[in-house]
């Protein structure tokens, strides 16, 4: 991605935010803070899927897990009602970082906004920008969780999960699933499971 000046400072706030998660994993063969990769994973799917997109499509997609572990999982109740509230709270503090990290690196009060609505995946299912920045994340998840969650769920949960997250993507970003880097054996089940 060829990433305009005016970005490299902001890339490198929410980098330095993302670097300080303590849940460490592993990427060809390289140890990394699990937000941090996920930004630039995030951030190189967006090129692919689309080259042109505006400068608070790009940061939002850098910034979708800002900060994500500063509210465990444990902390809302077992279940999906519970699983959505964390989420929601969760969005809640990747909209408050960003407004925190990107006006001192030179970002618009206007498009810090706009990237505040993004991470909150406002519009979704509406906003192109918005359905963009879920792409990257689909296919971001697919990369860096996928593997864990097929070797914790039984067929029929692992193929729930995964057509969950196939009906939250555009064609374009289910086109590009074929280019997730994961395993032979992830690449078999997510398969299976998309069939």
């Amino acid at each position: 991605m060829n990433v305009r000046s005016e970005l490299t400072s902001a890339f490198a706030a929410i980098d330095a935010a993302n670097a300080a998660d303590p849940n460490i994993i592993e990427w060809r063969e390289e140890r990394w803070p699990r937000a941090q990769l996920q930004g630039l994973l995030a951030t190189e799917w967006l090129a692919l899927l689309d080259p042109n997109a505006g400068d608070a499509v790009i940061l939002a997609a850098r910034a979708h897990h800002v900060r994500r572990w500063a509210i465990a999982r444990a902390s809302y109740p077992d279940g999906r009602v519970g699983y959505l509230r964390w989420r929601r709270a969760l969005k809640e503090v990747h909209a408050e970082v960003v407004a925190e990290i990107l006006p001192p690196t030179g970002i618009s009060s206007a498009t810090v906004a706009r990237v505040q609505a993004l991470v909150r995946k406002e519009g979704l299912g509406h906003d192109p920008d918005t359905q963009l920045v879920e792409d990257a994340i689909c296919l971001t998840f697919i990369e860096t969780q996928f593997e864990e969650l097929a070797a914790r769920l039984d067929h029929e949960r692992l193929v729930t999960a995964v057509q969950k997250t196939v009906e939250k993507m555009s064609e374009n970003a289910v086109a590009l699933v074929a280019r997730t880097r994961i395993s032979a054996a992830a690449r078999a089940a997510l398969d299976d499971a998309l069939r």
